[in-house]
């Protein structure tokens, strides 16, 4: 382990560098202009630090381009554990690097990702005298005094601290997570350094990610400096399991507020089981499909219900519980250093973007990606409309769960080379958090389909109309411009609800259909159906009879009986 703690020994030479007034007052913040610039003025950190980095890169990228094509299964593992060993000596920047892509199987060849996965929870420990002195300078008080029982070392290393498995006097257990040493100046000249190479090596990458580029890196950093303040970590945890109070499949760990500060932080102790190797789960007898179902509502939840998410679900932050609620698996969310918000706008865009898609109206899906900012308002639409049918079109194929991300990264750079297309920085954090959550289900499942589950929670929502914003975006699909009913949406929606084997019950819909319908908050669906049966002053019966006879196909009793008695069969198992 001696050369894999390399970086560790050469960073604490950075301890030397003078700490800021603003630092000491506030904690260390990410702002790229003065980091470049403290930088500059150090240009014996900025020229030995690049030339390791260039030169741990480039050593791997010419093994890699030399043997990355081979069939031996043995050079691939072997070039697994060099890109492990060059991301772990690189640092905590360059780990969470690899952290990213150790959640994209789809994107990253099977024995290289068993090595990256360890970069995780499975990096070099920092000394435990530094862990001790860490706890006594932040708590006041040793470790000793502090718990019942504190071990000699940690159960886990992760890039940014380490974790040790220790128990309160009242004999609860608990998870002591410890910061490394000299974290904000190590990850100041790193994200410096890359933010150059970035900027400079994006006009040559083979995707067209130049633009926006920079920001990308900047959201990257200011979210890594919030993340080494566990005051904001515990802040996090608190409100993320208020959202998920009554949701008995989601479980967030407890903070122990007198043992936490900015730089240890005390939670819950989770017995529970990785989300990371279907034979492990299974080994348990915790069914993958269930918890890979309860992962993917629970983002869409935080994306599009809550407007505030975690954004590093990788498999070391996710653990499976026993039990299971209806088709839902049990599963317990960790370390919130990383987590972002959405805006309600953003939120309402993304939920209708969603319908838009597996509708085929590129038009309005056109119009979505401006709202969000990913095409400029004065871009001319015309073109860009077709393209978007043939790539994410060809992407859905001729059935929706043949959708995912994988389908649309390979196809969608096509666009951004031809046409105005950008991604806002403030997107960064969510397309992360997406592609994890669904690189961690293919890992357990590769036939996953996210969309599969997605579609069927945006269409209840919709359904349901339980709050306004659902409302007003359920008139906009129901209704054309000229205030018609789209009879086939509504169809189409009651489709994809009545085809979700995981909750096939729909009289939850309906329900919630006739509350909707006939309570105060349903005024304006009453009114646009009566305007849409009653045009030129005369009554428009076929529209009438349709709209019956849908409800009488969808909701008969039998269809009804026949998901109710699925959805407690599994209870009965």
């Amino acid at each position: 382990m001696g050369e894999r703690i390399a970086f560790l020994e050469s960073d604490n030479q950075l301890a030397a560098l003078p700490v800021t007034i603003a630092e000491a007052a506030s904690g260390p913040r990410y702002e790229p202009g003065r980091d470049l610039r403290w930088l500059l003025l150090r240009p014996w950190v900025l020229v030995s630090r690049l030339t390791v980095v260039l030169w741990q890169l480039g050593s791997l990228a010419l093994v890699l381009v030399v043997q990355g094509s081979s069939s031996n299964a043995r050079v691939q593992e072997q070039l697994g554990r060099r890109i492990l060993t060059t991301l772990t000596e690189l640092g905590p920047c360059f780990i969470k690097v690899g952290q990213a892509l150790s959640t994209r199987p789809d994107l990253v060849r099977r024995d290289w990702l068993e090595q990256l996965t360890q970069l995780q929870d499975n990096l070099p420990a920092f000394p435990h005298a530094i862990a001790l002195a860490t706890i006594e300078r932040e708590l006041g008080a040793p470790a000793d005094e502090l718990f019942e029982q504190f071990p000699d070392y940690p159960v886990a290393a992760a890039s940014l601290g380490q974790v040790y498995k220790a128990q309160l006097v009242d004999g609860h257990w608990v998870a002591v997570k410890v910061q490394r040493p000299n974290l904000p100046t190590i990850l100041r000249r790193d994200l410096v350094i890359i933010r150059l190479l970035g900027v400079l090596t994006a006009p040559f990458l083979p995707l067209n990610l130049g633009f926006g580029l920079g920001d990308i890196i900047d959201e990257f950093g200011a979210t890594l400096f919030e993340e080494i303040d566990y005051r904001l970590e515990a802040n996090n945890a608190e409100r993320f399991a208020d959202l998920f109070a009554r949701q008995p499949e989601v479980m967030v760990p407890r903070v122990e507020r007198l043992l936490s500060s900015e730089h240890v932080l005390t939670t819950q102790w989770i017995n529970g089981t990785k989300l990371q190797e279907r034979q492990a789960l299974e080994a348990r007898n915790l069914d993958p499909a269930a918890l890979i179902r309860t992962g993917v509502i629970a983002g869409l939840q935080q994306l599009l219900e809550f407007g505030y998410f975690h954004a590093d679900p990788h498999p070391g932050n996710l653990f499976a519980l026993s039990g299971k609620t209806g088709a839902l698996g049990h599963v317990a969310y960790v370390d919130f250093g990383m987590m972002d918000s959405i805006s309600d706008s953003d939120r309402l865009t993304l939920t209708g973007a969603v319908v838009h898609l597996i509708n085929r109206d590129f038009r309005a899906l056109a119009q979505d990606f401006v709202t969000l900012g990913f095409l400029n308002p004065k871009a001319d639409l015309e073109p860009i409309i077709p393209a978007l049918e043939e790539v994410l079109g060809g992407a859905l194929g001729d059935n929706v769960g043949s959708f995912n991300f994988k389908a649309i990264t390979d196809r969608f750079s096509e666009l951004m080379y031809a046409y105005p297309f950008r991604v806002p920085a403030r997107f960064a954090l969510i397309i992360r958090a997406v592609v994890s959550q669904e690189g961690l289900a293919l890992r357990l499942d590769p036939g996953f389909k996210i969309i599969n589950v997605a579609y069927p929670y945006v269409a209840r929502r919709l359904l349901a109309g339980d709050t306004s914003d659902m409302r007003e975006k359920l008139l906009e699909v129901l209704f054309d411009r000229d205030g018609r009913l789209r009879l086939e949406r509504l169809e189409n929606l009651l489709a994809v609800v009545e085809n979700d084997t995981s909750n096939p019950n729909l009289l939850p819909v309906a329900g919630a259909g006739m509350k909707l319908l006939l309570g105060p908050e349903g005024a304006s669906l009453r009114q646009r159906l009566l305007l849409t049966l009653v045009r030129n002053d005369r009554l428009h019966t076929d529209d009438l009879r349709a709209l019956f006879s849908l409800m009488q196909r969808t909701f008969s009793p039998q269809k009804l009986m026949g998901g109710m008695l699925a959805r407690l069969a599994p209870q009965a198992a």
